[in-house]
């Protein structure tokens, strides 16, 4: 199974792609949408719209995975989260490809071991899950790779509950 993971927000959107054969998991692709402040929303949403695209055209997932939005004291981040969030599925649905949502606590117990581990620890076990040579770049690429491994190593019986 190949999965696309993908952590929402309009300011950095990350993504990483995981292939799982036989219990084993690999990476075969990450990396990070941003944009800046003074950037239209419009512009923002259409490179995370097309970017989505981009990747399930190169890479054929069999599924799409996404962090699901944590809503907390700004309204304002999480409308913006919920907008790229958005974006994301509607380019997922363009193409056909089926979209899973994920909470943060089950995406860190499924990597972790523990639902409230912090990006430091997600970060270490997403790179040791998938051997990479080093942590990925930046926080937003480990949480897309998490999502990834949450959904790929979830037993189909669960996915479908979801």
């Amino acid at each position: 199974m190949k999965v696309l993971g993908i952590d929402p927000g309009t300011a950095a959107c990350g993504y990483g792609i995981v292939h799982e054969s036989d219990g084993r998991i690999r990476a075969l692709a990450q990396g990070c949408w941003t944009s800046g402040a003074r950037e239209r929303p419009e512009l923002r949403l259409r490179r995370i719209f097309e970017g989505v695209g981009t990747l399930i055209a190169e890479h054929g997932p069999d599924a799409v995975a996404l962090e699901e939005s944590f809503v907390g004291a700004d309204a304002r981040i999480a409308l913006f989260v919920g907008q790229a969030r958005g974006a994301a599925l509607v380019a997922a649905a363009a193409a056909g490809v089926t979209c899973t949502e994920y909470a943060p606590a089950r995406v860190k117990q499924a990597v972790c071991g523990y639902g409230r581990a912090d990006k430091g620890q997600v970060s270490r076990m997403v790179r040791m899950l998938l051997s990479l040579a080093d942590e990925p770049a930046t926080s937003h690429e480990a949480d897309a790779l998490a999502v990834a491994i949450c959904h790929a190593m979830t037993p189909p019986l669960a996915r479908m509950a979801s």
